[in-house]
């Protein structure tokens, strides 16, 4: 028996006493970590960090003297599609001006908003006019159960102009979407145009001297001007998984539905100008749209449908009109 200041101890008591010595004693290895976890995300895409927004700025100094060289980083709402407003001296969101974004969301030459939808798969007129016409392929895919419509985006656009040039301008299919990776493709009388990948780098066309296509960013951002016919931002854009969560797209793995977000100015249209975006530039074009709707859709397929992206048969058609056709005076627009 074991002995404890004079007093015999029995054995379960030892052996007790024992187990709690070597319980207490330190051990060899480090307790486990306490408190937060590893602020590190974990590695994949769906958690990179959000790039900073892009910053623009005006470079003619003669125009814009006050404003030229001045950085002005893109609103909250387009932190990578924006451009710079001269006029105003302010960052503005490409989709915010007459053009077309997203599941076609429009703006007119009047400022109002509408959408149309078109069919998946199929070509429409944008803009038809004496001496421009401008169609756009639509994509698309199936809409949510109760829908009576499908989803559908702008995928690439022709421009047709000056009696027989031929411009596309179209975003590449893509599986996963990399901003880093130019997805744009542009080509002119079927020649691809070719323009190295870093922001303000300017290709002119040695056929057309006044056509000039500039890069707004590194990648998927172009802005094409013709000189005193049209200014088009184009950028190539995905549908992003909180998008398709959000309006129920149901986007899958195998295709990220890369569109173009478009912006347009034109500079000489007539009074006869047609198309879905063409006709809100007439003085005689009435929005016939309800106001309280919060979706204002323009209808009428039938009459801006083509039978080809670069055909300039859709029924409203102005391009190359014939000999002796009136046409009203020149019509400007600005941003």
């Amino acid at each position: 028996m074991a002995r404890l200041q004079g007093t015999l101890l029995p054995l379960a008591v030892v052996v007790l006493l024992l187990a709690v010595a070597v319980a207490a004693a330190p051990s060899e290895r480090p307790p486990k970590a306490q408190g937060p976890k590893d602020p590190q995300p974990p590695r994949n895409d769906k958690h990179k960090p959000k790039p900073k927004p892009m910053k623009v700025k005006c470079h003619d100094r003669k125009l814009y003297p006050y404003c030229s060289g001045k950085p002005m980083e893109c609103p909250a709402d387009c932190p990578q599609s924006c451009f710079a407003d001269c006029n105003s001296c302010k960052a503005v969101c490409v989709c915010s001006v007459p053009g077309a974004c997203g599941d076609p969301r429009f703006i007119g030459g009047d400022g109002n908003a509408f959408y149309f939808h078109g069919r998946r798969d199929a070509d429409f007129c944008v803009v038809s006019d004496r001496d421009l016409h401008i169609n756009a392929h639509f994509i698309g895919k199936r809409g949510a159960d109760g829908m009576s419509r499908d989803f559908t985006w702008i995928q690439a656009i022709a421009v047709l102009f000056d009696g027989g040039h031929r411009l596309y301008v179209g975003a590449r299919k893509a599986a996963a979407w990399d901003d880093d990776v130019d997805s744009l493709e542009i080509i002119l009388d079927g020649e691809p145009v070719s323009i190295p990948q870093e922001a303000d780098a300017t290709w002119t066309s040695a056929a057309v001297p006044a056509l000039h296509v500039t890069r707004t960013k590194a990648a998927n951002g172009v802005l094409v001007a013709l000189d005193g016919k049209f200014t088009i931002r184009a950028n190539a854009v995905p549908i992003t998984e909180e998008e398709s969560r959000v309006h129920r797209y149901g986007v899958t793995s195998d295709d990220c539905f890369a569109h173009l977000d478009l912006a347009f100015k034109f500079d000489a249209l007539t009074a006869d100008v047609h198309g879905v975006v063409g006709q809100t530039y007439r003085a005689d074009y009435v929005n016939r749209f309800d106001v309280k709707a919060s979706m204002p859709t323009m209808g009428g397929d039938s009459n801006f449908a083509t039978s080809g992206l670069f055909a300039a048969d859709c029924a409203v058609a102005r391009y190359a009109a014939a000999p002796g056709r009136r046409d009203g005076d020149g019509v400007a627009k600005a941003w």
